[in-house]
């Protein structure tokens, strides 16, 4: 809101009745500023990374900073996700929104805006989320494969018949249709989950081969693509037969990246399909909430839209 337009709405408030005024004080109390908490002065120039930034004043309700470098202005939001929408009062319920896991209209819904702005701003908040996912897992890592139907939702222009609210493939097991996810957890809980083009050994090992560390003993079901992975790259590897119902082997088991997998598609199930070309972001959007579990608020959720997010959780023990 510009300064103008908050002066006439002040210049109002005292045609407010009594029950009105409780009313407004009650929903303040309730939506503290969330964008407010979240945001953090910027060190470098986003334009030029020279740390020479210095105060210039105040732009749309945002602290203004210039570079001493390359003479440009810039506030907290420049060069994330997040510049120029508008709007920013409403950020903090869609936060709470994504906290929730609402589908876009009732997102629009509970921050009264179209359900064109809400898809918009799921997947601005999402791009950087979805970048957020472990750097290194070591001691026994669990790695197993899910897939979702490929989905051209939202485009105009199809390559085939179109599906209803997610749809079902034409022909069973893995084909064309199917898009793999490879799920990797270690016991810490360090996650990371990756979008293939396709499930052979060149690309499971792109990803594997710099998340593991040395020391890492990678669990797997029988599937050959992880024995030729592991042998080339000389990692550690214990093999479950699931076919002659051999679930556990001692310690080494895949069950818990079963159970996310589960967790995920239970998950995925009330948006009735999506867009292969937004699978990443949907991905990172539920390793958000894993990563948090019972303690996530709007605040985790605004600071991790905008790039803040807790690298111990990522990279250590």
């Amino acid at each position: 809101m510009r300064a103008t337009e908050f002066r006439s709405w002040l210049s109002r408030l005292d045609q407010l009745n009594q029950a009105q005024r409780e009313q407004l004080q009650a929903q303040l109390s309730s939506h503290p500023d969330v964008l407010s908490e979240a945001l953090a002065a910027p060190e470098r120039c986003p334009h030029c990374q020279a740390k020479a930034l210095r105060p210039w004043g105040t732009s749309h309700g945002l602290a203004r900073y210039r570079c001493r470098g390359c003479g440009r202005t810039c506030n907290a939001l420049t060069g994330t996700p997040m510049a120029r929408l508008r709007h920013r009062e409403c950020w903090g319920r869609y936060a709470q929104a994504l906290v929730q896991s609402l589908t876009v209209r009732d997102a629009a819904a509970f921050c009264g805006v179209h359900k064109n702005t809400a898809f918009r701003w799921r997947h601005r908040f999402l791009r950087l989320i979805a970048e957020h996912r472990a750097q290194h897992e070591s001691g026994i890592v669990e790695a197993d494969e899910t897939f979702f139907l490929e989905s051209f939702k939202g485009q105009r222009q199809l390559p085939r018949l179109a599906r209803k609210r997610g749809g079902t493939a034409q022909r069973k097991g893995f084909t064309a249709e199917q898009i793999p996810v490879l799920v990797v957890r270690d016991r810490s809980g360090r996650h990371a989950d990756f979008h293939l083009e396709k499930l052979n050994a060149v690309h499971v090992g792109a990803v594997l081969r710099p998340l593991l560390d040395p020391d890492a003993v990678l669990c797997t079901d029988s599937a050959a693509v992880y024995h030729s992975v592991t042998k080339a790259a000389g990692i550690t590897h214990r093999r479950l037969n699931l076919r002659q119902k051999r679930r556990t082997d001692g310690a080494f088991h895949i069950q818990n990246v079963n159970a996310y997998d589960s967790r995920l598609k239970a998950w995925m199930i009330p948006f009735h399909g999506v867009a292969t070309k937004y699978l990443a972001n949907y991905l990172g959007w539920r390793r958000l909430l894993e990563r948090y579990g019972n303690d996530i608020n709007p605040l985790m959720c605004m600071r991790e839209s905008l790039g803040y997010y807790p690298l111990q959780q990522l990279t250590q023990t």
